[in-house]
């Protein structure tokens, strides 16, 4: 009986393979990394969408999305019930809003398209379901502002496919492992059938990519310098219940301020997203005592802050999530976030939403985005001039926007407070991403958060030091600078997304010749 077969006599069973194929993937990614989970999950989607009607196929991607966005992103429900102060129902409802959402607009449009258009066999399967897989991951990293998260291809931040991500990114890594899929998919249905006859292709196009990751494990895209600079990363663990209070102000800065003088050895001290809760004009003299201090041992210190600023089209001005720097510098500078967190920096539909519930209210929700041409920041450390290009939280999840600020960068900084996602699988998966953009660009990475992960990742994407998370402490470590660009920072992800629109285009030519042919 085929699977399609098996849909009309029992389509409950079939939803349930596919919300069970959908969870596969987050088991594929951190804190889980069980890479062929994802692999295993695409053969499944295959399965269940072949020959499927487009109003099945919908059904099918719809019931996919749930699993893969219920297991995948349910943290949401920490930051909203948790620090929202919504209710239990009230959390849950919108944690299901949000997952249903996703499902609707990502995965069963998705099985709609791909049965619609792609779903005849051997050209539908491959090339154009990894093909429109990996359009579909880049449609979530802009569409409604973008959710760029459970990328296929991060399950193997870790494999010998990690390899081939400096020239490809982690669309390519995705592409390679729905490829994988598909071949896997069509080789098991060969050998079934007992036709035999693209044994050998389906298994050259598994074999090949991960032969050419393991041939470039010793490779090198970059040039690494051989000068270290010190680093120390200050962890406060401060909870969000208080972060904001106006009595928990002083102990925080205290706290920084005495942990800062312990590590003044160090080039670099790192503090976490709005590690300064003032704002920066109410923290001017705060600032300059740490700037002295800087001074005194010739340390660069580097600060998340919140920053207003007049504005002549709003009379209540603008607030920007920005990172200050003082210390070691010609004048102070300043990089204001530009990918802000929907729902968390700033409300949608702002007007109809404020004041509905208290998550839409929550402080520091009303950012706004900092200027699209700001640059990497010069610092000074031992009297030469590095340039390092800094994300701030979500920021770093953006493959592309990450390698164009960072383009002419010595290494990379990112800083945030994952305390919004508690003990969830919610800060793992950020920083594996985090790990993937020092890969795919070849740069040191340093990230400093409030609560954890807080960590040194190399230009090959590896953790060089950690910080244990859930506590007050600080982490030292080493970093190096790299020079050179890998292909990937030189082309981005254009041409991996061109190529998949290339493969749509010629699996729809293909179709459509065939069908004349049948006829």
């Amino acid at each position: 009986m085929s699977l399609v077969d098996w849909f009309n006599k029992t389509p409950g069973k079939t939803l349930v393979l596919a919300l069970l194929a959908g969870a596969l993937v987050t088991f594929s990614l951190a804190p889980f990394n069980i890479w062929p989970a994802g692999i295993v999950s695409l053969i499944l989607l295959i399965a269940c969408l072949q020959q499927a009607t487009p109003k099945q196929a919908f059904i099918i991607g719809w019931a996919y999305g749930f699993g893969l966005f219920g297991t995948g992103v349910s943290w949401v429900y920490v930051s909203i019930h948790e620090f929202g102060l919504a209710s239990v129902p009230l959390a849950g409802s919108l944690t299901l809003l949000f997952i249903v959402g996703l499902a609707v607009l990502f995965s069963a449009t998705f099985g709609y398209v791909y049965a619609r258009f792609f779903s005849y066999e051997p050209f539908g399967v491959l090339p154009a379901f990894p093909a429109l897989w990996v359009l579909f991951e880049w449609l979530r990293s802009w569409l409604l502002t973008g959710f760029p998260w459970l990328y296929l291809g991060y399950a193997h931040t870790d494999t010998w496919l990690a390899n081939l991500a400096p020239i490809t990114g982690v669309y390519g890594l995705s592409l390679i492992s729905s490829l994988t899929a598909a071949a896997i998919y069509l080789l098991l249905k060969e050998i079934h059938n007992r036709t035999f006859k693209k044994v050998w292709l389906y298994t050259a196009l598994i074999l090949l990519p991960w032969v050419a990751g393991y041939a470039l494990k010793n490779f090198s895209w970059v040039h690494v310098n051989d000068a270290a600079l010190n680093v120390t990363l200050i962890q406060p663990n401060i909870s969000q219940s208080i972060k904001w209070q106006p009595e928990q102000r002083n102990e925080t800065l205290r706290l920084m301020y005495e942990e800062t003088k312990k590590h003044l050895d160090s080039d670099l001290i790192i503090w976490p997203e709005n590690g300064i809760p003032l704002f920066h004009h109410q923290a001017t003299g705060y600032l300059q005592a740490i700037e002295a201090m800087a001074a005194v041992s010739e340390t660069t210190i580097l600060s998340g802050i919140p920053y207003w600023e007049e504005n002549d089209s709003n009379p209540e001005g603008v607030i920007h999530n920005s990172i200050v720097v003082t210390g070691q510098t010609p004048e102070e500078s300043l990089y204001h976030k530009q990918k802000l967190v929907p729902f968390g920096e700033y409300v949608p539909l702002e007007d109809q939403l404020r004041g509905l519930i208290t998550f839409f209210d929550l402080p520091m929700s009303n950012f706004r985005p900092g200027s699209a041409s700001q640059t990497a920041l010069n610092l000074s450390i031992k009297g030469e001039t590095v340039r390092v290009a800094p994300y701030i939280c979500y920021e770093i999840v953006y493959p592309d926007f990450v390698r164009e600020l960072g383009a002419d960068a010595d290494f990379f900084l990112t800083i945030s407070d994952d305390s919004w996602f508690g003990h969830s699988i919610g800060p793992k998966q950020h920083m594996q991403m985090a790990r993937m953009r020092a890969l795919e660009n070849g740069r040191y990475l340093i990230r400093g958060t409030n609560t954890g992960i807080t960590a040194i990742v190399n230009h090959h994407g590896k953790i060089t030091t950690e910080a244990s998370s859930f506590e007050q402490t600080s982490l030292t470590g080493q970093i190096k600078t790299t020079s050179g660009q890998t292909p990937f920072m030189r082309w981005g992800s254009l041409w991996i997304l061109l190529t998949c629109a290339a493969l749509l285009g010629i699996t729809l030519i293909s179709g459509r010749k065939k069908i004349s042919d049948d006829n």
